[in-house]
């Protein structure tokens, strides 16, 4: 099991950015995945960003490509999504998760691979 605590939300105005970190404790393997939700007020749940831990591939939500980046030092076992040109409708609760196997496998787009999830830190983008 491991163990998500994510901070860094906040309120920006639009075209501001913010930086998303997610502290990650217990058993964590290289091989395996992690990820970065949102679920905005009213919709469903989506994937937003993903990395392999180990070889740091990345794949990102057409919503979000070009403009958040998503990161890990596997040193400090920390995730980060650095947000920028934010719009109004990035706005979310924002939640990292972690997948027991590779990225190839977990994607973003199939979040019942995710095992462990965190509490989520809200991120709201005004006009």
């Amino acid at each position: 099991q491991v163990q998500l605590v994510e901070s860094g939300g906040g309120s920006v105005q639009a075209g501001g950015s913010l930086r998303l970190t997610c502290a990650a404790s217990g058993i964590i393997n290289s091989r395996h995945s992690m990820a970065w939700f949102r679920q905005a007020p009213g919709k469903e749940r989506e994937g937003v960003a993903g990395i392999g831990l180990n070889i740091g591939m990345t794949i990102y939500a057409d919503s979000v490509k070009g403009r958040f980046t998503i990161s890990r030092d596997n040193a400090k076992n920390t995730l980060y999504l650095q947000m920028n040109s934010l719009k109004p409708e990035d706005t979310g609760m924002y939640y990292c998760a972690y997948c027991a196997a590779s990225l190839n496998l977990c994607g973003i787009e199939r979040e019942w691979r995710y095992r462990d999830w965190g509490q989520g830190t809200q991120v709201t983008v005004s006009t």
